[in-house]
């Protein structure tokens, strides 16, 4: 008799589990919308994930892919100016590196940059020397803490988030972003400040826009935008990767933004 009571107990205990978990499935899909935004991507493979911070509620377009990893190119340099600022390799967004006088690609990167303006004009050279201060140790230590992606920096200290070993998907970079907009990532929370400060792109009366794109340079066929906006009564973080530039990542957010309404039509 004890065992079969102990059979029943068992077995409704399996019973509530799964009906326990059924509900919470059902929550998470009732609480996903997709995104119909196809004509955004012209034709060319992408994904985006939009969040809602106030109610939860998460858009997807091209569900297949906002699992997939990828490099995350220059939006690496939210998580590095973090881990600068957290391990002092850098002072605070004004320290100076002076131009090593090597002429690169853009024009904007050749001078002297502080964390704050690499960060705005996207100059690696700055972000490269600042990985190398930091060193392979702690670097591998605080990108662990972070949880970013697939945290595999075995493609070189100033390399590894360049078309390279470390990948991350849309899905996680929203992890990222909502830890860092809620100021709960494992870092002193006046190094989140900063960097949040620095991803400022454009403050209106109605919003402030904070972000990073990313491009694979060798060959613009992966582009990335990632951060979050302020709104009045919200914060919604965004993540858009497509085979494409970090640009065209940006113009489809931006575009998505004023066709769900968050950012007004003109703005």
């Amino acid at each position: 008799m004890k065992m079969i009571k102990a059979a029943v107990i068992l077995l409704f205990s399996v019973m509530l589990t799964s009906i326990g978990s059924t509900t919470v499935t059902e929550a998470k899909q009732e609480q996903t919308k997709e995104l119909e935004i196809d004509e955004l991507f012209n034709g060319k493979e992408g994904t985006m994930v939009l969040k809602s911070l106030k109610n939860d509620k998460v858009y997807e377009y091209n569900k297949e892919r906002v699992s997939k990893r990828f490099t995350p190119e220059s939006t690496f340099k939210v998580p590095n100016a973090l881990i600068g600022l957290q391990t002092s390799a850098v002072r605070d967004e004004y320290e100076v590196k002076r131009w090593d006088g090597v002429v690169r690609e853009f024009d904007s990167w050749n001078r002297d940059h502080s964390l704050a303006s690499a960060m705005r004009e996207s100059a690696m050279w700055f972000y490269q020397d600042m990985a190398k201060d930091i060193g392979e140790t702690r670097m591998q230590e605080k990108i662990r803490m972070l949880e970013y992606g697939n945290q595999d920096i075995t493609g070189g200290i100033q390399s590894f988030w360049l078309d390279s070993s470390l990948k991350i998907s849309a899905l996680e970079q929203i992890n990222f972003m909502e830890k860092l907009v809620k100021e709960e990532l494992p870092f002193e929370e006046k190094h989140q400040k900063t960097v949040k400060r620095m991803m400022i792109q454009n403050e209106q009366d109605d919003y402030t826009l904070h972000g990073k794109t990313g491009t694979r340079l060798s060959d613009l066929g992966l582009g990335w935008y990632v951060g979050f906006i302020d709104i009045k009564k919200d914060t919604w973080v965004f993540a858009v990767n497509i085979n494409g530039s970090g640009t065209e990542a940006k113009n489809i957010t931006l575009e998505t933004l004023k066709q769900m309404g968050i950012i007004e039509v003109g703005k």
